[in-house]
């Protein structure tokens, strides 16, 4: 009987339960969409009750088809930053505050420049507004009922876990996400509890990423048909799965994710926390973590210029002659700002620009300006990686824009170096069943995942185009700097 082992995905557009075999080859896979819901001016949110029925149709779907093959393990992926408001029963009073929510935008602006270093420097969390702890800074200043009548505060992860284990667990790397667990000593840190104005109590016990949470629910194992023995294992963060999943596990191995936002990070031993704070460090084990950048502009910026232009086509379509527009886009230059932007500049304000337009640019000149814009900016966080862990050995790509070949082309171009792309853009799933496999002693380890990595392609640089986006990359840069005073 043929051996599998599953991954449950929460990302910021759909929930996923993907179904592997030992070698990381997708067998099975169901997803359902997740709705976002904008109710007032930077206020974005999602229903976690809508979230949490599409996590037992997906796994449901998932163990009918694969009930008679022998599922080993769950393990679960998530997106970082979301933020419940929760009564003692587990009854949401709030509706789930995402990354991209921006209502604190104005407190993060506000706040005493020592305060903002010394948390960072304890938490490894940048101060922006995708933190759960200015989320909760911003429910205490503004007397949020949720937040005052809330018996705990958790992810979507935690949320889950509560409604079908009566567990109230987090993992390492979803608790450093926060901002409100100290990265050194893995434990809630004070001077941040007091920020937000809660006790150790309403939080979640911190746990390793393979702990096993026993207990499921009878109704839920029933309603799912979850074959009888099979463990759930906690698992981690997206980021950090997504990583383990490509195989960029150890020092210079870097791993670039681009869907409706992006990331470029890298694992480390132990912790590190960049004195300039363009970048965050998260836990992943005791004696490992994620450091990185994230953007919250990849395909949303490329899905934002086709709604502009209200182009009806597909998005293969609406890429076509792109490929044809010299390097630089004829002399256009795009600043991916246009939601906003956490690194490098860290500023929900941080607006788009186009510079360089004229009469003779055309739809295929701005849709490559921007697909080098995205790139420009992850090359941009990928320089203050370097500065922590050296120049990368090697890069791998997963998300929606890895589909685009000249996307990928242009990525390997302007960062010089080969692509590495796997057969899946189920990344965080597979490292999610692989920390189930980890956790249940069917591998040896995380870096056993390494022979395991179905790779699909390596895409190398042009090294001419390398030398002459060089030049369009140092123009990038000084605009972008120079338009952060407008913000």
């Amino acid at each position: 009987m043929e051996e599998l082992v599953i991954g449950l995905d929460f990302g910021t557009t759909s929930v996923k339960a993907v179904a592997f075999d030992l070698k990381g080859n997708v067998k099975k896979e169901a997803e359902q969409l997740i709705e976002t819901y904008y109710p007032k001016t930077a206020f974005v949110e999602q229903k976690p009750d809508e979230i949490e029925a599409s996590a037992r149709k997906v796994l449901a779907d998932i163990f009918a088809e694969t009930k008679h093959q022998n599922v080993l393990a769950v393990g679960i992926s998530c997106a970082m930053h979301s933020l419940i408001c929760v009564d003692q029963d587990g009854s949401p009073l709030s509706d789930m505050s995402i990354w991209s929510d921006g209502r604190s935008s104005e407190l993060v602006a506000g706040l005493d420049p020592t305060i903002k270093k010394s948390v960072y420097s304890k938490t490894g969390t940048p101060i922006h507004p995708m933190s759960p702890l200015l989320k909760l800074m911003w429910m205490k200043e503004n007397n949020y009922q949720p937040y005052q009548q809330a018996a705990y505060f958790m992810s979507m992860k935690e949320y889950l876990l509560f409604k079908w284990f009566d567990k109230r667990v987090i993992d390492y790397s979803m608790a450093s996400a926060t901002g409100l667990m100290n990265v050194k000593s893995l434990d809630w840190e004070e001077e941040a509890l007091a920020l937000a104005g809660v006790e150790r109590s309403q939080l979640s016990k911190i746990v390793g990423p393979t702990e096993i949470v026993d207990g499921l629910k009878a109704e839920i194992a029933a309603e799912l048909s979850w074959p009888e023995g099979t463990p759930l294992v906690i698992g981690a963060a997206d980021g950090q799965l997504a990583n383990l999943g490509n195989g960029a596990i150890k020092p210079g191995e870097v791993a670039v994710t681009v869907g409706t936002s992006g990331a470029i990070r890298q694992l480390i031993s132990g912790q590190h926390v960049n004195e300039n704070g363009e970048t965050f460090s998260y836990a992943f084990t005791s004696d490992t973590s994620i450091i990185g950048g994230p953007t919250n502009n990849g395909g949303i910026a490329l899905q934002w210029l086709k709604d502009m232009m209200e182009f009806e086509g597909s998005h293969e379509q609406f890429l076509v002659g792109a490929e044809d527009v010299e390097i630089g886009a004829d002399g256009l230059l795009f600043v991916p700002y246009v939601n906003g932007e956490r690194a490098p500049v860290w500023n929900q304000k941080a607006r788009g620009n186009f510079y360089g337009l004229n009469v003779t640019h055309r739809r295929p000149h701005l849709v490559r300006a921007v697909l080098e814009g995205i790139v420009f900016n992850l090359y941009q966080i990928g320089q203050s990686l370097e500065e922590i862990a050296g120049a990368p050995t090697t890069i791998s790509v997963n998300g929606g824009l890895s589909k685009s070949p000249l996307w990928v082309q242009i990525l390997a171009d302007v960062f010089g170096q080969e692509i590495q792309l796997a057969d899946t853009h189920h990344g965080a799933a597979w490292g999610a069943s692989w920390t189930a496999l980890v956790a249940t002693g069917k591998v040896e380890s995380f870096e056993k995942i390494k022979e395991n990595i179905p790779i699909d392609q390596v895409v190398e640089p042009n090294t001419d185009n390398h030398t002459k986006y060089k030049e369009v990359f140092a123009k990038y840069q000084q605009i972008a700097k120079d338009i952060e005073k407008y913000f």
